[in-house]
């Protein structure tokens, strides 16, 4: 088996929670992890507040490959998240001389005053490494194992595409799935047997509701095939072994 990648993620933002704005980063940050076998195991969404994103950036980077952030990194007063995780690493935080003359360029270019609240995206710990962004040019950064990015959608699915490819990826997870006519009352506890019978899978059960009759759909995941496929042949010989009479009806 490879060494196993993890990663957590952190959205920062009160829009966030209270649901003025709906998150739409999760999902593809999930997505592209997984494509690359990185297990992402956990997320957490947090205010705009100092203490709430040090402790949870600290708390999930000690025991994860990979930490990524989202939001917090604007123009506005409220985006602290370059203060809060140069606190969370114990650096100062300043302008970053690189980052400063990527956007002096860029609004004068456009002709735009380079204002002290635009000048706030140049801010960054001391010693962080840039995250390209292709599109509104100011740049993410990387602390150690902590990517932080814009919570804008677009900046933040370009920003990474820019990551990706220079993470330390793991095996992939291969999965299959099971349809069964049976609810989850009824398979429940013979499929945690088996969950504990085979540690080197993940099976979870999922109802369903189609046709005025309730089903459950059986996921084995697993990096081994071997693995997939012992636990597959036993859940379906469970399934079998369950009388049809537990089916149930709508």
């Amino acid at each position: 088996m490879s060494e196993l990648v993890t990663a957590a993620m952190v959205v920062i933002g009160d829009e966030i929670l209270s649901g003025r704005t709906k998150d739409r980063n999760i999902g593809h940050l999930a997505d592209m992890l997984t494509a690359v076998g990185i297990d992402l195991r956990e997320v957490r969404v947090v205010s705009d507040d100092e203490t709430a994103i040090v402790e949870a950036v600290n708390a999930l980077r000690a025991r994860n490959t990979y930490v990524f952030t989202t939001g917090g990194i604007g123009p506005t007063h409220d985006d602290i998240t370059a203060d809060s995780i140069a606190r969370a690493f114990g650096r100062p935080c300043g302008y970053d001389e690189k980052a400063y003359r990527l956007l002096e360029e860029h609004y004068g270019r456009r002709g735009i005053e380079f204002s002290e609240a635009r000048k706030r995206m140049a801010r960054m710990p001391e010693g962080a490494e840039h995250i390209e962004n292709p599109i509104s040019v100011a740049p993410g950064f990387r602390v150690e194992n902590v990517y932080v990015m814009a919570g804008v959608p677009a900046i933040f699915q370009a920003m990474l595409d820019n990551v990706i490819p220079k993470l330390r990826t793991g095996a992939l997870l291969i999965s299959e799935t099971i349809p069964s006519p049976l609810p989850e009352g009824a398979i429940g506890g013979p499929l945690g047997e088996i969950q504990a019978a085979h540690p080197e899978t993940i099976i979870g059960s999922y109802p369903k509701y189609q046709d005025g009759s309730f089903w459950t759909e059986i996921v084995v995941r697993s990096r081994s095939r071997e693995a997939l496929a012992a636990a597959v042949e036993a859940t379906r010989h469970m399934l079998e072994a369950i009388p049809a009479r537990q089916v149930v009806k709508g």
